[in-house]
């Protein structure tokens, strides 16, 4: 479950990106969308409508995605093996001793 999920976030992803980048700017951008380019399939108006439309759509699944992934992850990581980076780090104990070293006769 976590896979799919996973690989259903990385196509939104990337499909959350190109449209962004499809997008004009202020400043002209890419501009890839613009009505010179579509012919005569959508004014340029309403294809920034529509790519407006899309971006919010897409970021609106990548949360919805990310969310989920964070739910079923929660716990998945303090199993065994695992390491929590809030964690207090375990105390330094002192090397064991080894045998005490051979001590001279004490003289009387």
């Amino acid at each position: 479950m976590t896979t799919l999920l996973l690989v259903l976030n990385l196509f939104v992803t990337i499909a959350l990106i190109a449209s962004v980048l499809i997008q004009r700017s202020e400043g002209g951008g890419l501009g890839i969308g613009s009505s010179q380019g579509m012919g005569s399939f959508m004014t340029g108006r309403g294809t920034a409508t529509l790519l407006t439309r899309t971006t919010s759509v897409l970021a609106g699944i990548f949360m919805i995605l990310c969310l989920l992934l964070a739910v079923l992850n929660r716990g998945a990581s303090s199993g065994a093996g695992g390491k929590d980076i809030l964690a207090q780090p375990a105390a330094q104990t002192a090397p064991a001793q080894q045998a005490p070293a051979q001590q001279a006769p004490a003289r009387h």
